[in-house]
């Protein structure tokens, strides 16, 4: 009962969501007490929020969680020695502007050894907002082409413009809209990290590559190499290719295209694109991608393989797309998505090269396309 009193008896601060539509709603603080903007996205799973908000692919959104009850299992610490395999972390720190929850749950510790959500957010500089109709909020983000917010806090202090390089573009009074300048920098590791050992190397690409990746690359016995994005991929010995998901426009990468172009494709070893890697993969082969009006940001989003003529469930959260009239004739249609027919696979017609929009690495979110993985590891020749 004391513990219920103290809980009662807690003084919150208030915070408001300030969207770009005009809107406003209130709740209370959560986290740092940082002021922050960011685009407005949203997760529909039920677990995974620190995996969702380690994803480098959120890098510069504010994340809004549908569910109506975040953090009751605590946070994860990452172990010491063993950083890339540390469940419940999908990179070293998280990569949200903020969140948005209905409610989240005090004082719940992981039971693997780690701290509570508040703590976490508050150890990592980033706020939220509890208390808010999350539900109501991921329809207007639905029913937006576009749509930011900025997090305010009562007491508020500006944002480091430090934290990611990024941000160094903003004026504290406008939105930021991440989309509007190359993330790679941000997310990509600066020096070349090599994990595990196997007789089959495979080069990941850094875009803002999600822990599980490699993960999954070493479960099957590959030694994984992962690159900066702005390596010279023509100096690099390998067995296979992963260009990984990351942030942003896939258009605003510099000359990532063209180097892909120049010397992943024509190096003629197995290549699997995902996410950002499957636009970027699209670009280079010569296809053009779009915004889409509705993104894709669920655990729940239904793709349809027309080879396999089956139907997956899979994890998602992109803006952009290849546009389905732009695919080359020497690549054909791998996924399609079931809700709105937009492409969400590509295959070469006669070279190991393939490309998923979605995550068959998810983490968190359905294993169901984690095949895909295998199918490209085993497509390597040793």
């Amino acid at each position: 009962m004391e513990k219920e009193k103290k809980m009662l008896d807690k003084k919150y601060k208030k915070a408001y969501l300030k969207l770009s539509n005009g809107v406003t709603l209130e709740g209370r603080a959560i986290g740092a007490g940082v002021v922050v903007s960011g685009e407005m996205v949203f997760n529909t799973g039920m677990l995974g929020y620190s995996e969702a908000m380690t994803d480098p692919s959120y890098l510069g959104q504010i994340l809004v969680f549908s569910f109506c009850l975040i953090g009751n299992y605590g946070i994860p610490l990452p172990k010491d020695g063993n950083l890339f395999m540390s469940k419940g972390h999908e990179s070293s720190s998280i990569k949200t502007q903020g969140i948005i929850v209905s409610d989240i749950y005090d004082n719940c510790y992981h039971h693997d050894g780690g701290i509570f959500l508040e703590e976490w957010l508050k150890s990592q500089g980033v706020p939220g907002i509890a208390g808010i109709d999350t539900r109501y909020l991921v329809q207007m983000i639905r029913e937006s082409r576009n749509l930011w917010g900025k997090i305010v806090p009562e007491g508020g202090k500006p944002q480091d413009k430090n934290k990611f390089e990024f941000l160094k573009n903003f004026q504290d009074n406008e939105y930021v809209d991440p989309s509007k300048y190359n993330l790679m920098p941000s997310v990509s590791t600066k020096e070349v990290v090599k994990m595990g050992k196997g007789f089959k190397k495979v080069a990941v690409i850094d875009c803002g590559a999600k822990w599980n990746i490699m993960r999954m690359l070493m479960e099957r016995g590959c030694e994984a190499h992962v690159l900066p994005w702005d390596t010279d991929f023509s100096k690099i010995q390998c067995d296979g290719w992963v260009i990984s998901n990351g942030p942003g426009d896939p258009k605003n990468t510099g000359d990532l295209v063209d180097r892909i172009k120049k010397d992943v494709l024509s190096s003629n070893k197995p290549i699997l694109g995902i996410c950002l890697g499957h636009q970027l993969l699209s670009l280079a082969s010569g296809a053009k991608t779009k915004r889409l009006n509705h993104g894709h940001r669920s655990h729940n989003q239904p793709v349809f393989s027309l080879p396999e003529k089956k139907a997956y469930m899979s994890s998602q959260n992109h803006r952009y797309a290849v546009e389905k009239s732009s695919i080359k004739s020497d690549w054909e249609l791998w996924f399609e998505n079931a809700n709105d027919d937009s492409v969400e696979g590509l295959k070469h017609k006669t070279k190991p090269f393939m490309s998923v929009q979605f995550h068959p690495e998810a983490s968190s979110g359905p294993n169901d396309t984690s095949w895909i993985m295998d199918k490209f590891v085993g497509s390597i020749k040793k």
